[in-house]
């Protein structure tokens, strides 16, 4: 045999012998887990549009019913008198003194304000998509203290009681189903919009002021106490709360919306009682409880940081759960492979490149078969039907690589595991970091013991 045959025969085995070596075989697997990332995040990213379109049509129907309620009031609203010392030149006088009188206002909120909402929530959909909106029937009383509201700067002759008003802020008009009147002083006052500018937050809604005629009663400034009772019925989405004004402010709700949490600044007195009926909760906040004083001159304030209340949310986010599925598939996909790989090294059957992708292909399916399940039925549903579906095709198809059931029932089994192990993960929220820790340790664990027969010296 001449030298370049002989060259050549050294080329092919050198080539065969890398071809066939565990370690070329680890590296093309690690790089077939990396390229199998780039479909995973364009599943991610299918569910992060698919989630967009469900928050648009969610607000396109919040918009229409009613958007989240907020209630601030009522407040009693009391102008007063003030004078300024005006300086006017003349020519044939010089300069005198005149005294200018001017109109401000300041605010009384309630001495008790006692709050009783009771919320109807039902499921609207548009399409594959639903979200939570209520209607609402709520009741405000209490009292104002009118004693002690002189100051230095007001005094008993210069508060104008004549044209002292309620006023009431709300951040849905729209979901107002009858007009808003208070009683108070032996009379009854509508309340009607008043235009008032103020640019849309992205942090907390805006707030719509309506006011009340001015108040009747004559002897008004003689009384110590004014009693007031009011209902709103308000039409509104996702969430409902209130303003805690009263210098002690009672609240309760009740609703047979089963699936609740509560927001903003205070939580409920004791724990609610919940029931398959539904929960009614409550609320006692003091003034002591809050960093605002019961009388505002000038202006009212903005307080919707300190409101209070029950936000109805959806029982399950679907998107939210396929997405932290999607977020586990690398190490289904890389475990899968090993499981191939392990099988491949110890029974010396050979796997090709191309069956490994096709292997991945069909991991990668279950995403999009949840996904797409999960909009029309329960993610437990979604995801049995999806796992069953890859679970029997992978497994089928194996049963073609590896010719015979020893190694397909082994690898459906732990196909079977793995999801049931990433299921199991996904429901649970504060012992998740537990549960995938000692799952991965014990993987490990399986894997080292597994792997302890394979020569790697003579590969």
């Amino acid at each position: 045999m001449d030298s370049q045959s002989q060259n050549s025969l050294h080329g092919n085995r050198f080539i065969n012998s890398v071809k066939n070596s565990i370690t070329t075989r680890l590296l093309f697997i690690c790089f077939l887990c990396l390229v199998m990332l780039i479909p995973l995040n364009m599943v991610e990213d299918l569910i992060h549009e698919r989630k967009n379109r469900q928050h648009g049509v969610v607000s396109e129907i919040s918009e229409k019913w009613g958007e989240k309620v907020v209630i601030y009031g009522p407040i009693l609203k009391i102008p007063y008198k003030v004078y300024q010392q005006k300086e006017l030149i003349n020519s044939s006088t010089g300069k005198t003194l005149e005294q200018v009188e001017r109109i401000k206002y300041f605010y009384i909120f309630p001495q008790e304000l006692e709050i009783s909402s009771t919320v109807d929530p039902e499921l609207k959909k548009r399409g594959i998509f639903e979200t939570a909106v209520y209607k609402s029937k709520t009741n405000l009383s209490g009292a104002y203290d009118l004693e002690s509201i002189e100051s230095d700067e007001i005094t008993a002759q210069d508060i104008l009681w004549d044209k002292a008003q309620f006023v009431f802020k709300t951040s849905n008009l729209r979901g107002i189903d009858e007009q808003i009147s208070i009683e108070a002083a032996g009379s009854s006052y509508n309340f009607n919009s008043r235009y008032q500018s103020s640019g849309k937050s992205t942090q907390q809604p805006v707030m719509h002021l309506m006011e009340s005629s001015n108040l009747k009663s004559l002897d008004l400034p003689e009384r110590k106490s004014l009693k007031f009772d009011m209902n709103l019925s308000i039409k509104g989405s996702s969430e409902i709360a209130f303003i805690p004004i009263g210098k002690t402010t009672s609240a309760s709700i009740s609703s047979q919306w089963k699936t609740k949490s509560f927001t903003g600044e205070f939580l409920p007195q004791k724990s609610d009682k919940l029931s398959e009926g539904g929960f009614q909760a409550s609320w006692k906040v003091l003034d002591i409880n809050r960093p605002f004083p019961q009388l505002f001159y000038g202006s009212l304030p903005d307080l919707n940081e300190f409101a209070f209340g029950v936000d109805f949310m959806i029982p399950v986010d679907e998107y939210q759960k396929s997405e932290r599925a999607t977020k586990y598939g690398i190490l289904i996909i890389g475990l899968t492979f090993l499981i191939f790989f392990l099988i491949q090294t110890l029974s010396k059957i050979a796997i090709h490149p191309f069956q490994y992708l096709m292997i991945g292909l069909g991991l990668l399916m279950f995403y999009t078969l949840l996904i797409s399940i999960s909009e029309h039925s329960s993610f437990f549903t979604a995801y049995l039907i999806a796992g069953a579906a890859v679970i029997c095709m992978i497994s089928l198809y194996s049963r073609s690589i590896l010719k015979g059931w020893k190694f397909p029932l082994f690898i459906a089994i732990s196909l079977l595991a793995l999801h049931t192990f990433i299921y199991i993960i996904i429901q649970l929220e504060s012992y998740a970091l537990l549960v995938g820790s000692v799952g991965l340790f014990i993987i490990l664990g399986t894997v080292m013991y597994v792997s302890r027969k394979i020569d790697w010296q003579n590969h």
